[in-house]
C-alpha cells in the first residue's frame, strides 16, 4: 500500500466519524504486514489536525519481560502485549476531559522496545486511530478492545504480498533472510492465522485495491 490519495469510501467513513462532534476512537486491525500503519498514515495525511494516531504496538512486553516469561521467541503473539494497558488508555482517551494531556508508548523498531510517554494526545483532536493485530480478538483480555472503540475496520490483503512485506521489514532491521523467513513461518504466520479469524467482527472491511 502506497501514500496515494484514499478512495472516497476511506475518507467518508472517516469524516463520518467526525461529523459528531465528538471525540471519536477508529480501530484498523490486519495481519502482520497487511499495511495497518500505512493506511492510518495515509488517512491522517489527508484528516490533518483532526486526528491522530495511537498504535497498538507500543504495548509490547518490554525485551528483559519477555525473556523472564520465556516469550521472546514468540514476540508479537497475543500474550506478549499488555493488552489491559491498551484498553486502559483506549477508555481514557474515550473519556478524555477538556484541556487534559494523555501520554501513550510508541514502539521504536530500531530499539525493539517501547518507549513510554512518547506520544502526547490531546483532548482537542476530535479523532484517535488506533492500528494493531489483536483489536478484534475476543480472549486473552483483548475482548474489552473493542468495546471502546467507535468502529473497527479489518485490512485484507493478498498473502504472498504480506510475505513480502514481512520479509523485508524483518531484513531491514537487521535479520539474515533465513531468520527472516523462520521468523514468518514460526511466528508471524500462526498470528495471522488467529487474526484472520475475527474478520467477522470488523465493521467494514477493507480490501488493499480499494485503500491505495
Amino acid at each position: 500500500m502506497s501514500s496515494l490519495p484514499l478512495p472516497p469510501e476511506v475518507l467518508r467513513r472517516a469524516r463520518a466519524l467526525l461529523a459528531s462532534g465528538q471525540r471519536k476512537i477508529l480501530g484498523i486491525s490486519a495481519s502482520p504486514g497487511a499495511g495497518k500503519s500505512t493506511l492510518a498514515e495515509n488517512l491522517l495525511r489527508m484528516l490533518g489536525a483532526q486526528a491522530q494516531i495511537v498504535p497498538m504496538d507500543g504495548f509490547h512486553l518490554a525485551n528483559s519481560t519477555l525473556q523472564r516469561l520465556g516469550r521472546s521467541g514468540r514476540k508479537g503473539a497475543p500474550d506478549t502485549f499488555d493488552a489491559a494497558g491498551y484498553v486502559n488508555l483506549l477508555q481514557r482517551i474515550k473519556h478524555q476531559r477538556p484541556g487534559e494531556t494523555i501520554y501513550a508508548p510508541e514502539y521504536r523498531r530500531e530499539l525493539e522496545e517501547g518507549i513510554a510517554g512518547a506520544i502526547a494526545i490531546e483532548a482537542s483532536t476530535p479523532l484517535i486511530i488506533t492500528e494493531g493485530n489483536y483489536l478484534l480478538m475476543d480472549d486473552g483480555g483483548w475482548d474489552a478492545v473493542q468495546g471502546a472503540l467507535d468502529e473497527v475496520w479489518f485490512l485484507e490483503v493478498d498473502t504472498a504480498v504480506r510475505h513480502q512485506r514481512l520479509l523485508e521489514r524483518h531484513m531491514r532491521f537487521g535479520r539474515s533472510r533465513q531468520a527472516a523467513l523462520e521468523w514468518i513461518h514460526v511466528t508471524d504466520e500462526p498470528n495471522a492465522q488467529r487474526i484472520e479469524r475475527t474478520r467477522h467482527r470488523a465493521d467494514w472491511v477493507v480490501r488493499e485495491g480499494e485503500s491505495s
